[in-house]
């Protein structure tokens, strides 16, 4: 394997920090979701946690294919707020957050010529702007449904 670009691997340590935060972040919730009797959203939390993790895995792995100690040094504080609503506003952010990541690692490594983690980063920008528009249609949907857990307090 070549050498690759600093920068790359920045952005793959990056982007591993991002994505422990989401899954520290969607876990929190899940057991938030369950506090609050809200089975159904922490399902959700915690299916949002294990395709994060997924993300973490392939992250890991690429930087092990390139002979890089993976690390995730900067992990965000668990965001919270008082409703399902906050939470997916808040969760919202943190998606777009790993989506310009993405965008800017892919635009990164098509101008340096970076193919292989080109390829890695196009993958995981789509999954993320998945999880947004998926995120954007359940806050969506509350706006006209009531919900249990939306007048709940948080720690």
């Amino acid at each position: 394997m070549g050498a690759v670009h600093p920068r790359v691997l920045g952005y793959l340590g990056r982007a591993l920090s991002l994505e422990f935060s989401a899954v520290q972040q969607y876990m929190t919730q899940a057991s938030l979701m369950e506090l609050w009797g809200d089975g159904d959203s922490a399902a959700r939390f915690r299916r949002e946690t294990v395709e994060e993790m997924q993300h973490a895995e392939r992250l890991v792995q690429r930087m092990l294919e390139l002979g890089v100690a993976p690390a995730a040094s900067q992990l965000r504080p668990v965001t919270h707020a008082a409703d399902l609503v906050g939470l997916l506003r808040l969760n919202l952010a943190l998606e777009n957050d790993l989506i310009h990541h993405y965008a800017e690692a892919v635009r990164f490594c098509v101008l340096v010529g970076d193919g292989a983690n080109e390829t890695l980063f196009r993958s995981l920008w789509k999954d993320e702007q998945h999880h947004g528009e998926d995120l954007g249609a359940w806050l969506s949907s509350l706006g006209s449904s009531p919900n249990p857990s939306i007048d709940r307090a948080t720690f």
